[in-house]
């Protein structure tokens, strides 16, 4: 509820506490870093509002009457205790200032992230950094439900609540082990295969599986053959023959580079797809947090 009228501004309950304590409205004054008629006018003020004299003034001094150290002695306590709330507010914002909580989908935590925060330990020493990965659709949950400051996803959904800044492209690869038919042929794979071909596949949510979604409509995905959350597993089920599927070419340029995948061009699909940093609309990045989402968009 409103505070009472009387006692909702306390800077002059405060600097009568500290005319009691030194016995002068001119040094009370110059330890509120405020001149002496300023002092006076505020403690006027306040006599005004409690409605009796608070402060007799002499030309040795000033002290309190009665009437004040009754009421120097109830605001004590509520000028401690607002003290308090103000350390608490500070230490919770230094907390804010450094330590970064940060989402990402799994392409962005694993392939990309490790250097732009190596980026950061060099611009903000002093950030510690928490991270969570997940698919597209956990990092917006996350960042709308305040849980991740900054995250970033591959998934072409936006929804409400959310800025987002593109900070690259990534491009999508349809990759199948050495043996496999798609591999030897020289044609390129169509839309209408790819479509129809089961796939070992991100579970829903994941950007990857989205944008795929999206690139081959009005062509409608057949069910994955197998649904796995790790790149790391549909990579390894890849080489081992039980199907293909579509990843970030980010993602298996080192099984590329060593024969254990192959890619397969998709005939006349664009399988590009944009790098998104988010966060919750109404607030501006600021700090580690605008420095990562710079460093993103210089690096990606």
């Amino acid at each position: 509820m409103p505070l009472p009228m009387r006692v909702a501004e306390l800077a002059g309950f405060d600097l009568l506490l500290d005319i009691a304590r030194l016995g002068s409205i001119g040094l009370a004054a110059r330890e509120h870093a405020i001149s002496q008629p300023a002092a006076s006018a505020r403690i006027r003020q306040l006599e005004a509002l409690v409605g009796v004299a608070l402060v007799d003034r002499s030309p040795r001094g000033s002290k309190l009457t009665h009437a004040g150290e009754l009421v120097a002695g109830w605001a004590r306590p509520v000028i401690d205790a607002a003290g308090d709330l103000e350390a608490g507010i500070a230490a919770l914002r230094e907390e804010r200032d450094t330590h970064l909580r940060v989402a990402a989908s799994l392409t962005v935590a694993e392939y990309l992230l490790p250097k732009w925060l190596a980026a950061l330990r060099i611009a903000d020493p002093e950030t510690a950094v928490s991270l969570s990965s997940g698919n597209s659709a956990d990092v917006v949950e996350e960042v709308l439900a305040g849980t991740a400051e900054l995250g970033f996803i591959e998934g072409p959904d936006l929804p409400e609540g959310l800025h987002a800044h593109t900070v690259g492209r990534d491009e999508l690869l349809l990759v199948v082990a050495p043996d496999h038919p798609w591999a030897r042929r020289r044609r390129k794979t169509t839309p209408a295969e790819l479509a129809a071909a089961p796939l070992i596949s991100r579970e829903p949510g994941s950007g990857t599986r989205r944008a795929l979604e999206l690139a081959l409509l009005p062509l409608t995905l057949a069910d994955p053959l197998v649904e796995l959350s790790s790149t790391t597993a549909i990579k390894a089920a890849v080489s081992e023959g039980i199907g293909p599927a579509v990843l970030s070419a980010r993602t298996v340029a080192l099984e590329l580079a060593a024969g254990t995948l192959v890619g397969v061009e998709v005939a006349g699909v664009d399988l590009g797809r944009r790098l998104r940093v988010v966060w919750r609309a109404g607030r501006t990045l600021r700090g580690a947090a605008a420095d990562l989402a710079a460093i993103a968009a210089r690096g990606a």
